[in-house]
């Protein structure tokens, strides 16, 4: 049953540190994707899941290495898990599946722009990406997982690559508003 468990949880883990680079992929060619006639996602989603059979054949090897071994560790992973699906349910109040898919990043002209600063976002900028990070941490507390620890590593790296470059467009496309909303909400821990 444990095999089970940690087969999940690098799973999970390279599936959650691979949407940073979705994302890298949206932010920094933006324009030239909105240019595009067809739709970028004939293109984005295979070069993402590229990106999963890179970073499981890379990780594959080390997916049995053990950093410890406790069923304690399966408590604080509850409570981490419990928080990540709290942030994701707030997350989804006043947000629309296209808007958490991208397309008003990459078919501005067809989708309505707007700017959510009320609720769980009044909070936290990126509260999604709190969440992310609080399921990936919940597997890494849990697993023990050598694994899990550099994949939420790598995450968190590359994530705040992707959250400066995600501010920056969202600041194009809101202007003074979200340069103001920037400066009062932080990115992915809340102000207590």
């Amino acid at each position: 049953m444990m095999e089970w468990i940690d087969r999940l949880g690098w799973l999970c883990c390279g599936a959650y540190a691979m949407v940073p680079g979705f994302w890298l992929m949206i932010h920094r060619r933006a324009a030239r994707w909105r240019a595009r006639r067809r739709s970028p996602y004939f293109v984005l989603l295979p070069l993402w899941f590229g990106m999963w059979v890179v970073i499981f054949a890379v990780t594959r090897p080390w997916r049995d290495v053990r950093m410890y071994e406790t069923a304690w560790a399966w408590l604080p992973a509850g409570v981490l898990f419990g928080c990540g699906g709290w942030l994701y349910w707030k997350s989804f109040k006043g947000f629309s599946a296209k808007q958490l898919g991208g397309l008003p990043e990459l078919h501005a002209a067809d989708h309505e722009q707007r700017l959510v600063t009320t609720g769980i976002r009044g909070r936290v900028r990126h509260p999604i990406y709190l969440a992310h990070l609080c399921e990936m941490l919940g597997w890494s507390v849990g697993t023990g997982l050598a694994v899990c620890y550099g994949l939420t590593a790598f995450a968190v790296m590359s994530g705040a690559v992707m959250i400066r470059m995600e501010d920056e467009e969202l600041e194009q496309r809101f202007g003074a508003e979200y340069a103001e909303y920037r400066k009062r909400v932080p990115a992915i821990l809340p102000r207590i």
